[in-house]
């Protein structure tokens, strides 16, 4: 398969695609940039400006708006982006930052993080509470990527970029633990670049983006790779998420961040492909 450029570039380092079953629209995260990216029509993006490097971006189930996962912390906002709390940071170390997330079916939060310098094992996965309480599920992450669940919610499936697998836990909904952690599956040597962020659909297949490899790959629920979609003219591809009225749109983000001069001059775009799947309802933060 091969997918579609719909939009121009409207992000450096394009990440955290999120379609918004509200507003009908592709939101997505310019994250070093520090901007939120509203595609209510691909050929007029408007930018929210969230003062600070931002990883993610979630719905809240209890007061509307939405949770963004900034450079150290997170922030509530309305539905026009205008600040309404910033809970305490969760990073405490100027060379580390947040990096990606997402929900439990229970509505927590939980967000990696990566240092600047991609230093090994020196990030975290962190985990959010409904309340504002944070912890720490898990440590010795180098880039915390992807971040998915099974629809029975019994199974977590999880990126650290550098050990180019996929990994799985069981996950106790009754606490938000993670368990038994074993590789799910593993990015063929053949093949060009390394996991980052991924999106799961109603089959229980993961559609994983290629850091430096410029295409989606899918798995299935047994860990087998069953698919390809390539994007054309960019190699940073970073996240991908379904979204359209009847979640049958791949949508995936890219990224300038390490090209030289005009390279690549179509990257930071986001593509989209019909694959023949459709994607599930994401969870919403439940606070």
């Amino acid at each position: 398969m091969r997918a579609t450029q719909v939009t121009g570039p409207v992000t450096w380092h394009g990440e955290g695609p999120f379609w918004d079953w509200v507003g009908n629209r592709m939101l997505v995260v310019d994250m070093l940039a520090g901007a939120v990216v509203d595609l209510p029509a691909f050929d007029r993006p408007s930018r929210y400006d969230v003062g600070s490097p931002v990883a993610a971006m979630i719905r809240r189930r209890a007061r509307g708006g939405f949770i963004v996962a900034t450079e150290h912390g997170f922030t509530l906002f309305d539905e026009e982006f205008t600040v309404e709390r910033r809970l305490p940071d969760v990073v405490s170390d100027p060379a580390i930052r947040l990096n990606e997330g997402g929900c439990d079916p229970q509505g927590r939060l939980y967000c990696g993080s990566m240092a600047y310098g991609e230093t090994p094992g020196a990030a975290s996965l962190y985990r959010l509470e409904p309340d504002g309480l944070a912890s720490t599920v898990l440590k010795g992450v180098t880039i915390s990527n992807g971040l998915q669940w099974s629809q029975d919610g019994s199974l977590a499936y999880y990126v650290d970029t550098p050990t180019r697998r996929i990994d799985v836990f069981d996950f106790d909904g009754s606490d938000g633990s993670f368990h038994e952690r074993r590789p799910f599956a593993r990015i063929e040597d053949r093949i060009e670049g390394a996991p980052d962020g991924m999106t799961i659909d109603a089959d229980g297949g993961l559609w994983v983006a290629l850091w430096g490899g410029g295409a989606v790959l899918r798995y299935d629920s047994s860990g087998r790779w069953t698919d390809m979609v390539e994007v054309p003219g960019v190699t940073r591809t970073s996240a991908a998420a379904f979204g359209g009225p009847e979640r049958d749109t791949l949508y995936i983000t890219t990224s300038r961040q390490g090209l030289a001069g005009g390279a690549e001059p179509q990257a930071g775009s986001v593509f989209a492909v019909q694959p023949g799947a459709r994607g599930v309802p994401l969870h919403d933060f439940a606070g």
